[in-house]
C-alpha cells in the first residue's frame, strides 16, 4: 500500500527562543514572581522547563499539587510583569525576517504555536510588527503543555493542513519532542539548548541565518 508523499505546506513557529530572544526577560519575571510567593526558583530549573506552559512549569518548580487559583494568581503576575519589561526590548532573531518573507513567497501557510497565552503572542507580535505573515495563531497555555502536541495539532487544524506535512521550528527540548510526536518535521535552533540535547530533531542549526532552502526543501523529499 502506497503511502502519501510527505510534502511542505505550512510552517508551525514556536515563539519564545525561535522568532524572538525573550529567554532573560522570562527568566526575571519568574523570578519576580516566585519570589513573592517566597519559592525558590534559579537559571537551572528555568532553562529545565523553558518551552513548557506555565502549568507544567509551576508543577515542576513546586513539586506537588497546587490549588487552581494559586496556579493563575502567579501565572497572572508572571505574565504581567513580561508584558510590561518588553516594551521596546524586543527584536526578532537573526534569520526569523528572511524566513518569515520566504515562506511567503513560497505560498506556504505559517502559524505561531507557542505555549504562551495568548495576551503573550499579540503583545510580542505587535511589538515585532510580525502579525500579518501569519494565518494563524495557537495558544497552549490552556492546553496539555509541550511535549504534549496539543499545540502544534491545533496549529495545523486551524491551518487546515496535516501535521506530516508541517515543519515545526522550535528551540526547546519539550518543544521538539511535542513537534515529532505530532508527526510534523523539525528543525531546532541553538537559542536556549545544546545540540546535545535537541537530538530528536530532524535538523539543528545554530540559528536561522545558517538555514538553506535545500535542507528544509530535504526534510520533504
Amino acid at each position: 500500500m502506497m503511502t502519501e508523499k510527505r510534502t511542505l505546506q505550512a510552517v508551525l513557529w514556536d515563539m519564545d527562543g525561535v522568532i524572538v530572544d525573550t529567554y532573560q526577560g522570562h527568566f526575571i519575571s519568574w523570578k519576580q514572581a516566585l519570589d513573592e510567593v517566597g519559592q525558590a526558583y534559579d537559571e537551572d530549573i528555568f532553562r529545565r522547563t523553558f518551552g513548557m506552559n506555565n502549568r507544567l512549569i509551576m508543577a515542576t518548580v513546586f513539586e506537588r499539587e497546587l490549588e487552581e487559583a494559586f496556579i493563575q494568581k502567579v501565572s497572572d503576575r508572571k505574565e504581567e510583569i513580561f508584558r510590561r519589561d518588553i516594551k521596546g526590548k524586543v527584536q526578532t532573531l537573526p534569520g526569523v525576517l528572511d524566513w518569515l518573507e520566504r515562506f511567503k513567497w513560497m505560498d506556504l501557510k505559517q502559524a505561531v504555536a507557542s505555549s504562551a497565552p495568548q495576551a503573550n503572542i499579540d503583545a510580542l507580535l505587535t511589538e515585532l510588527k510580525i502579525r500579518d505573515y501569519f494565518q494563524a495563531e495557537a495558544a497552549g497555555a490552556t492546553l496539555k503543555g509541550k511535549p504534549n502536541p496539543a499545540v502544534f495539532l491545533l496549529a495545523a487544524e486551524l491551518l487546515g493542513v496535516d501535521p506530516r506535512h508541517c515543519l515545526v521550528i522550535e528551540d526547546s527540548i519539550a518543544g521538539v519532542e511535542a513537534a515529532k510526536r505530532a508527526g510534523c518535521q523539525c528543525v531546532a535552533v541553538l537559542t536556549t539548548n545544546q545540540a546535545s540535547d535537541l537530538g530528536k530533531a530532524d535538523l539543528i542549526v545554530k540559528d536561522l541565518s545558517f538555514l538553506t532552502l535545500d535542507q528544509v526543501n530535504g526534510l520533504f523529499d
